[in-house]
């Protein structure tokens, strides 16, 4: 078997006459082939996002444990279902005696069984996968192909000290090499701020700050940030959950959406 680097089979295969010396040099000569159009901008996006999991760690992409949502072994159905609803995810570690005590991995899907079967006792411990632990120091590439070979989508994420560190899923890693995964309930980009039926407004965290002065006649800082999120993040100190509210400038801020990363969307009321 050849011990030919991937980069050395990558430079060959692609330019096989040019001598490449480094991964810069790589990519500065496939940015180049996207000017003149070999490339488009989609496909240049993801070779870049792949040239980057090799060089990127866990570490740097997990969800932290301060953002993690858990199920606890002993709740029952009704408030297992009600923490599942309002976090929108489907895959959840499930904790005994604190986040520390990680005792294995609950999909929402395995419910349906629960409830077709009216009658049947539950029973976490009967329905729960176990967990997978990875240190925060393994590299994403390495990781990916670990997700496909096990057909796991999500791992336990631990610290020098044996910790719970954070949480990280395939989906963390996708959208390192093909970007942001919209879903069926992401609003249109294009509409940073509308009316709902109960005439409230509702706004992108995304929407730049001067489009929001501009919409809502404000003077918000526009200097230090560029978007609202920025700004709120800045005032909350964290990043907050679903429902946390807070009052800045002349506006009642409540947060209807994030993700685990990011602000999405927020209900503003002009006090």
């Amino acid at each position: 078997m050849s011990s030919i680097s991937w980069f050395e089979r990558l430079k060959q295969s692609l330019f096989p006459s040019y001598k490449l010396r480094d991964k810069k040099q790589l990519i500065n000569l496939l940015r180049d082939a996207e000017q003149g159009n070999l490339l488009n901008v989609d496909a240049l996006g993801m070779i870049e996002g792949v040239l980057k999991v090799t060089e990127t760690h866990v570490r740097d992409v997990m969800i932290p444990r301060k953002q993690v949502t858990v199920l606890n072994l002993n709740d029952p159905p009704e408030k297992l279902v009600e923490t599942i609803v309002k976090s929108g995810y489907s895959r959840f570690p499930v904790i005994g005696e604190n986040l520390d005590d990680i005792q294995g991995i609950f999909l929402a899907k395995d419910f349906l069984d629960f409830y077709a079967n009216s009658g049947t006792s539950f029973n976490m411990r009967d329905v729960m996968r176990s967990a997978v632990f990875i240190p925060e120091s393994k590299r994403l590439n390495v990781l990916l192909r670990e997700f496909r070979t096990s057909r796991n989508h999500i791992a336990i994420v631990v610290n020098e000290y044996g910790g719970v560190a954070g949480l990280v899923t395939i989906e963390d890693v996708i959208e390192e090499i093909v970007g942001e995964i919209d879903d069926e309930y992401d609003i249109d980009d294009e509409v940073f701020i509308k009316i709902d039926d109960n005439g409230e407004y509702v706004v992108q965290a995304l929407t730049p700050i001067e489009e929001f002065n501009e919409y809502f006649r404000s003077s918000l800082n526009e200097d230090e940030f560029d978007t609202v999120s920025g700004l709120l993040l800045q005032a909350f100190g964290h990043l907050p959950k679903k429902g946390e509210q807070i009052e800045l400038e002349a506006f009642h801020f409540e947060v209807t959406e994030t993700n685990r990363r990011h602000i999405i969307t927020l209900k503003v009321k002009p006090l």
